[in-house]
């Protein structure tokens, strides 16, 4: 990444009612991820809670959770193929039409999830089936972030690009605060028979109550002004697969930008999803202990984050980064300690801890990634960033989070392993130039 002294200036051409209508680009941006992580972390919590009992029985219940976090994991190698194919389509054919299209994938396959039989009924054939929705879903969400941030940030107002970018970061732990409170409202007032049974399915069933109206916001919101531009030019765009021109010309970026969510992205999972296995299966607690917490975490970060993004506008992204890494190596460990005390209090303290770090990640992402790619290629690149985090810090750390506690039978091993993947983070937020007074329109020309 190199920085920049262009001088800051709204999108060419940017219409005044565009500009008034910013706050309803956000909104549309923030309720499609919000679907879309909804559905997504379900997948996730079920997998704690139900899968691994519906879908993979085993003698051995940790077993059978591994199995269920595999197929969790399964979603993320299908998200670089779908940042490549709807990065594609959102650089050549719009990033509008390509949200679109994402949001009705992965809502028809959330209600199939729905719908599906269980082992119990139709032997191996259920967890193929649900191996193959849990791709679908990852494919989605593949071109979704990307897509729905470049939706903001390319409608203008640079000088607060990091506040109105965020929004769609919001979505993330909305959904999971969504996806959480529902298995936790089911749970509590169903049996354990029915919601094993059918409970589990109406937490499913219902997000095609939430695809209508994300899907109703996005069809209202225009085209991006800065994708128009450069559709005009397209004679003078790079030639080829965009996402392989990103691989070509600008890999570095890719990469210093993966890495610098690597803290973040482990974090998240471990924070809000690993540890409703640690407390439940680890600790021999309730499972409304865990959600409870995670319930308070996640409205934690969904305040923080557009406060975190209002510093970032002024202060810029890169302080940000820094000090969010440097908080998740010392929280690894803190984290732990809080959960072993066995005590709801130090754990719900413990979660909303660790998404307040994630928080300030959040804030700056979405502007920190679009300021790295020129407009042509800007979809596929901020895709291929994001996703290649997800798929080598995200997928595997509730995987990598079990194994180690199985091999050293303390949570302390894994608070090493997130320290890590913060001290990753940290590195290339070092390496990182500060990227707040970058002109979108003139990135790479």
């Amino acid at each position: 990444m190199s920085a920049t002294a262009n001088h800051v200036t709204d999108p060419p051409e940017v219409p005044a009612q565009r500009r008034a209508s910013l706050p309803v680009v956000a909104a549309s941006s923030l309720a499609g991820t919000a679907v879309e992580w909804y559905d997504f972390f379900l997948y996730g919590t079920a997998a704690a809670l139900v899968f691994n009992t519906l879908f993979f029985p085993a003698s051995d219940p940790l077993v059978g959770t591994v199995l269920a976090f595999a197929t969790y994991a399964v979603g993320f190698l299908a998200r670089p193929i779908g940042a490549v194919v709807l990065g594609h389509l959102g650089d050549r054919k719009g990033r509008r039409a390509t949200l679109i299209a994402s949001l009705l994938l992965m809502g028809v396959s959330t209600f199939l999830i729905a719908l599906l039989p269980t082992y119990g009924s139709i032997g191996v054939a259920a967890p193929i089936l649900l191996v193959l929705l849990r791709l679908t879903q990852g494919f989605a969400l593949g071109g979704e972030w990307g897509g729905a941030v470049l939706l903001v940030s390319e409608h203008g107002d640079s000088s607060r690009r990091a506040f109105f970018s965020a929004w769609p970061n919001v979505g993330p732990p909305l959904g999971n605060l969504l996806a959480a409170g529902v298995m936790l409202l089911l749970s509590n007032t169903l049996s354990d028979a029915a919601f094993l049974s059918w409970g589990w399915r109406v937490a499913f069933g219902l997000s095609a109550i939430l695809v209508i109206i994300g899907l109703v916001l996005r069809l209202y919101v225009t085209e991006t002004p800065l994708f128009e531009e450069a559709a005009k030019m397209a004679d003078s765009a790079p030639k080829g697969l965009p996402a392989g021109v990103v691989i070509r010309t600008h890999w570095r970026m890719v990469l210093l930008g993966a890495a610098t969510r690597f803290g973040e992205n482990a974090g998240f999972y471990i924070y809000s999803l690993f540890v409703i296995t640690y407390v439940t299966k680890m600790l021999g607690l309730p499972s409304s202990t865990a959600l409870n917490a995670v319930l308070v975490g996640q409205g934690v970060a969904v305040v923080s984050i557009p406060l975190f993004a209002i510093l970032a506008d002024r202060i810029g992204r890169r302080p940000i980064y820094l000090a969010a890494s440097l908080a998740t190596v010392v929280w690894a460990f803190a984290f732990f300690a809080l959960l072993d005390t066995k005590n709801a209090g130090a754990i719900m303290l413990a979660v909303a801890g660790g998404l307040f770090i994630f928080a300030m990640f959040s804030s700056v992402i979405g502007a920190f990634f679009s300021e790295l790619f020129p407009t042509e290629v800007r979809y596929s690149g901020v895709s291929l960033a994001y996703n290649l985090a997800s798929v080598l810090a995200g997928s595997l750390a509730p995987i990598i989070a079990i194994w180690l506690y199985t091999k050293f039978e303390s949570g302390y091993a894994i608070g090493a392993y997130l320290a890590a993947m913060g001290l990753i983070s940290l590195i290339a937020s070092v390496i990182a130039k500060e990227t707040r007074e970058t002109d979108l329109a003139t990135v790479g020309h």
